[in-house]
């Protein structure tokens, strides 16, 4: 007889008629290959319900390519050991964060020729995108990427590593600025990262998100995701795709990113504001806004997740979702009417590495979930997993493939 097929979780496996009841057999399955949510949905609306092949059907993942939208600043993360001399040279300290001078620039191409350079595809929501497409697996290009880059040799690096990740990049490339670069100069167990923004800041709505090949992808998305720190370049490329969102329904997050967006930025992050259905951010920048925002209690991050959740909003047929993180601290997320704590998986801090990625990796993990229409609580535990694989590892890099139950 025909195989049937089984789901378990994320993978489908064939089985032989017998071995399991109410499953799908091949043949129902090639009456049902869907290419849209709508689709599927339609389709299981017409199947009865003691059929069984609706129980089983609904554990299918409902992701598919170009499913998941994410725009932000690319950069190409650059890993070498180096020692003493090289810090001093460029005037860096062990352990540090900062954005690069002109007396910066030459240390790309240098810290490029050590022997054991590492290349990786980052920058904030390029790496939160290709975290979910980790997680997810297949198909590939569930995620797709926009953002500018430089027509040298660090962006064809770029292009390749995203490919590796099987994330859809498509960059807007241009001749002005060079593909920003972030380099993590590594001295024992210490990192000091200087980021080098270049072309990331060169985004052009007009030539890249307003072309109809580029649109279109931005069409077929279900799930948008975009990293405040994107307000700095393009507000109104966010802005189109955020009420494009609301428009038709889908779900569209942004991500708090750094105080200073709040701080600094704060008019063109409140015109986005209410197209936000899933809004982002760590207990510090959870502060700044409510501070900027004039809420009282800016000490309690539950009643500024209240507070966040109850701005004024577009797209009444979606509550707006507030997920805020707190290191090791318990997750604070708004879910109805009820903020709730979910707590983070234990770690010995000597199995610590690197926390840098910690955020981007759980708004990943948060993301591979939600393209599939799981449930709240299954975001955040995917994202708790995501963040608790990254900070294992230096810079944010994961294995082969997830162990996500």
């Amino acid at each position: 007889g025909l195989p049937q097929m089984r789901s378990t979780g994320n993978r489908a496996t064939t089985e032989t008629p017998g071995q399991v009841s109410h499953c799908l057999t091949w043949q129902a399955l090639d009456l049902c290959l869907v290419t849209t949510f709508g689709e599927l949905n339609m389709f299981m609306a017409t199947l009865s319900e003691d059929s069984g092949i609706s129980s089983c059907f609904s554990l299918f993942s409902l992701h598919s390519e170009n499913a998941l939208f994410g725009m932000g600043n690319p950069l190409l993360d650059i890993s070498a050991v180096v020692d003493k001399d090289f810090l001093d040279k460029y005037g860096l300290k062990p352990n540090d964060q900062i954005l690069a001078e002109d007396k910066h620039k030459a240390m790309f191409d240098e810290i490029a020729k050590k022997s054991k350079v590492e290349y990786h595809a980052g920058g904030s929501t390029q790496n939160s995108v290709k975290i979910a497409q980790w997680m997810i697996q297949t198909p590939h290009k569930v995620a797709t990427f926009f953002g500018c880059i430089g027509t040298d040799h660090f962006g064809e690096i770029l292009k390749q590593k995203a490919e590796e990740a099987h994330v859809d990049a498509r960059y807007y490339q241009q001749t002005q600025e060079p593909t920003g670069t972030c380099a993590a100069c590594i001295t024992g167990d210490n990192r000091s990262l200087v980021a080098n923004l270049a072309a990331a800041n060169c985004y052009n709505k007009e030539k890249h998100l307003d072309l109809d090949g580029n649109w279109e992808l931005v069409e077929k998305a279900k799930v948008y995701y975009i990293a405040g720190f994107f307000l700095t370049v393009s507000p109104e490329s966010i802005l189109k795709v955020a009420k494009h969102a609301s428009e038709n329904n889908k779900i569209f997050s942004l991500n708090l990113s750094a105080p200073f967006i709040s701080q600094f930025f704060k008019e063109a992050m409140m015109k986005v504001m209410p197209y936000v259905d899933i809004l982002f951010g760590n207990e510090t920048e959870a502060a700044t806004f409510a501070k900027e925002q004039g809420f009282e209690e800016t000490d309690d991050i539950a009643e500024i997740a209240r507070r966040a959740q109850s701005l004024p909003k577009v797209n009444k047929k979606r509550q707006r979702v507030v997920v805020f993180t707190q290191g090791k601290d318990d997750t604070v997320a708004t879910i109805g009417e009820k903020v709730t704590m979910f707590s983070v998986l234990d770690i010995d801090q000597n199995d610590i590495v690197d926390t840098n990625g910690a955020g981007d990796a759980f708004v990943g993990g948060f993301l591979s979930e939600l393209v599939q229409e799981r449930p709240l609580e299954e975001c955040i535990r995917a994202g708790h997993y995501a963040a608790n694989v990254i900070i294992r590892r230096a810079g944010c890099t994961f294995p082969e493939k997830p162990d996500f139950p």
